[in-house]
Parts: structure tokens; sequence; C-alpha cells
């Protein structure tokens, strides 16, 4: 199994997303960790019910520092737009999909952004097969 790592600031709303649609698309394909430049320590609400919506609980997730994940040559290092906040973390491939931090977004267009999430995930994970 590939393993990735999804990173944003706060590890809050993007990366927390992305780490479960990676369990929810990905099983026995990759291995998902988020975590954040600057973790604010909780899950947005916002995201957890934005992910309830399609049927996950990202309730269960926690807010991660980027000391507190496996020091690793990951697999992908995936950022999500958080530009010079993201340090350089040791990966064989990265990439930065650019996305708008949908914190304070109202739900229709937080969505847009957990919908974009989705089918970045399910493209990184085609490559990974």
């Amino acid at each position: 199994m590939k393993k990735v790592l999804f990173v944003c600031v706060e590890n809050s709303c993007r990366s927390q997303m992305a780490e479960a649609f990676g369990k929810i698309h990905g099983e026995g394909i990759i291995e998902v960790y988020s975590s954040g430049s600057r973790p604010s320590g909780v899950v947005n609400p916002k995201a957890i019910a934005s992910m309830l919506e399609v049927g996950y609980d990202l309730s269960t997730h926690n807010s991660f520092g980027l000391n507190e994940i496996p020091q690793i040559e990951w697999d992908y290092a995936i950022t999500m737009g958080c530009g010079d906040e993201c340090p350089m973390i040791k990966a064989v491939n990265r990439e930065d999909w650019g996305l708008p931090d949908p914190k304070h977004m109202e739900p229709n267009d937080f969505a847009k952004v957990r919908d974009i999430i989705e089918r970045e995930v399910m493209d990184l994970i085609a490559q990974c097969k």
C-alpha cells in the first residue's frame, strides 16, 4: 500500500476530508494520514456536517501537527493550497491541489470544495493502483 499524507494549515477541514475520502475509497490501496502546519487541535464542525451528508463520521478524527505523524518518506505528500505554510515534507511524489480553505464558506460552497476533494482523492487512488 502507498502511504499518503494530506496537509493543510489547520488540519481541520481540507486535509481531514481528504483523509476520510482516502479511507472510504482507498481501502487496501492507500494508507492515509492528515496533518497541519499549524494544527487547530479540532476538526471543524462544518467539515463534520459536510462529511455526514456523504455518510462519513468525521467527528472520530483528531487534528494533528506535522510532528505527530510518522516521520517517514511518504509515497505521496499532498498539500491543499497552503503555500508557504506547508513546509517541505519528505516524499517520493509531491502535489499541491491549490484548494480554497472552506472554513468560512456557506454549506453549499463548502460542499463544492468537499466534492472537489473527493474527485482528487479518487484520481490519486487510481494512480496508486
